[in-house]
């Protein structure tokens, strides 16, 4: 024990001996990294310490199973593990996300810590190495944790908060089937839709979506662990990792199943960049529809204002009464984070050498924040905005009325250049394409009300046919 300094402790590890503050539960492994890796500040995220935490449980139970780690070592390591996955000492988790490629530095923290509470907790002396990392590497522990990770953020988070954004845009969708509004393409005025097909649009991408996350939720829930340091599995039981697999199937209710090919998990990311490649068009359509929606609520006199968002906080520092769309525009920032960290991702899990990836921490946080602000977002857009947004039944009738567009419908009766001659003496005249049609062909007024009968005209097919 140090006697010169209270605040600190001496410890102890292959390469010597150095000083960790007094109340650490972590090790000299630990204290070398926080002095190499002071770089952004930023920590690993909790739910990837939660899963390595999980991944720990799970190799001490096949440890056991298979007569390699006694029972009393087993418990008391899955007892410390638990009080991690319950939410304490996260603190004790401060190495920098920016450290050795392979996230050799976090998993010793890991062992650690664990070591410590195991220790703490039931007096049972547990090793960092011989113990915690029994039949493991850093090399297949971190890419098991991201998979993890990742499988409970997908289907604890994010498909939910996908479903219940699909949900509320049902809703919408089915109460606003009778609102016919201007179409709009190249943001000009085009033939009529109904509001109920805008919103079906959007209703269609999400669902897209998740179909596409849930074909790569398969592939991420299989684990490399039992691979050990480059894929053959050296001084791991054969049987190690289906255990794992098993145990943590049981854990956390998800199926998890090994790798087919164990290299694979430890060279590459290839199955977390397509999560990311997934959610990289998840944050194209989130960001087409929160646009679309700033869009359709721009004015309230000088823009489209077809619909008003829910009025959630004042909009401006200066403008009194000024009020703006603040969820839809935190929905597209997040959309370009998540494109953003798709690129990051990208290069990460190209950068496998050989038998090993070496940017593992940094694909881990990228992935995991992607998935998180992701379902965040989702739930915002469907609560505060999709939910509650008036229609302004006034502004959307008067734009449909004075649509010169309309005059489309009556291109298999007039022709394209009549066509063309009546759209253009609408705008400049300013009038209804209906009386200009009046005035330029030889077709009464019912039959001009019945071509271009805008809710007729969003039905498709032939209006001239009706």
């Amino acid at each position: 024990m140090n006697t010169t300094n209270p605040k600190t402790r001496q410890v102890q590890d292959s390469m010597g001996t150095l000083e960790v503050p007094h109340n650490a539960l972590y090790g000299a492994q630990t204290q070398r990294a926080i002095h190499n890796f002071p770089i952004s500040g930023i920590p690993m995220p909790h739910s990837f310490i939660k899963a390595l935490c999980y991944v720990k449980f799970a190799c001490a139970e096949a440890n056991k199973e298979l007569g390699l780690l006694s029972d009393a070592k087993a418990e008391a390591i899955q007892t410390a593990a638990n009080t991690i996955i319950q939410g304490a000492h996260y603190d004790q988790f401060p190495i920098d996300v920016f450290q050795t490629g392979s996230g050799t530095s976090t998993n010793m923290n890991a062992n650690e810590v664990l070591a410590t509470l195991a220790h703490q907790l039931t007096g049972t002396l547990v090793h960092p190495n011989d113990d915690l990392n029994m039949s493991q590497s850093s090399n297949d522990v971190i890419p098991t944790a991201i998979h993890v990770a990742a499988a409970i953020a997908l289907e604890e988070s994010l498909l939910p908060a996908l479903r219940h954004l699909c949900d509320t845009l049902q809703e919408r969708e089915q109460e606003l089937t009778d609102v016919v509004k201007t179409g709009r393409t190249h943001l000009m005025d085009a033939m009529p839709i109904r509001l109920s097909q805008e919103l079906g649009a959007w209703r269609a991408q999400i669902a897209d979506n998740i179909e596409r996350l849930q074909e790569t939720q398969k592939r991420i829930q299989r684990l490399p662990q039992g691979g050990t340091a480059v894929g053959t599995g050296v001084n791991a039981d054969p049987q190690f990792g289906p255990l794992v697999c098993a145990n943590l199937a049981t854990i956390t209710a998800l199926h998890f199943e090994p790798m087919p090919n164990l290299f694979i998990g430890l060279s590459s990311q290839d199955t977390a960049l397509e999560l990311s490649g997934q959610l990289n068009v998840l944050a194209a359509s989130l960001m087409k529809i929160a646009n679309d929606l700033r869009w359709m609520n721009s004015g309230p006199l000088a823009g489209l204002a077809e619909i008003q968002l829910p009025a959630l906080q004042p909009g401006s520092s200066i403008m009194p009464g000024k009020v703006n769309p603040v969820i839809p525009e935190a929905v597209t920032m997040v959309a370009a984070q998540i494109i953003g960290n798709h690129t990051a991702i990208t290069i990460g899990a190209q950068s496998g050498n050989f038998q090993l990836n070496v940017m593992l921490p940094m694909i881990a946080l990228n992935l995991l924040q992607s998935l998180q602000i992701a379902a965040s977002a989702s739930t915002q857009l469907a609560d505060l905005a999709i939910k509650g947004f008036r229609v302004n039944h006034q502004a959307i009738l008067q734009a449909l009325e004075i649509n010169p567009i309309l005059v489309t419908a009556l291109n298999t009766v007039v022709g394209y250049e009549k066509g063309a001659a009546i759209a253009k003496e609408a705008y400049a005249s300013n009038r209804p394409v209906l009386e200009v049609a009046l005035e330029m062909t030889d077709l009464d007024r019912e039959t001009l009300k019945r071509h271009l009968n805008p809710a007729l005209l969003t039905q498709g097919g032939n209006p001239s046919l009706g």
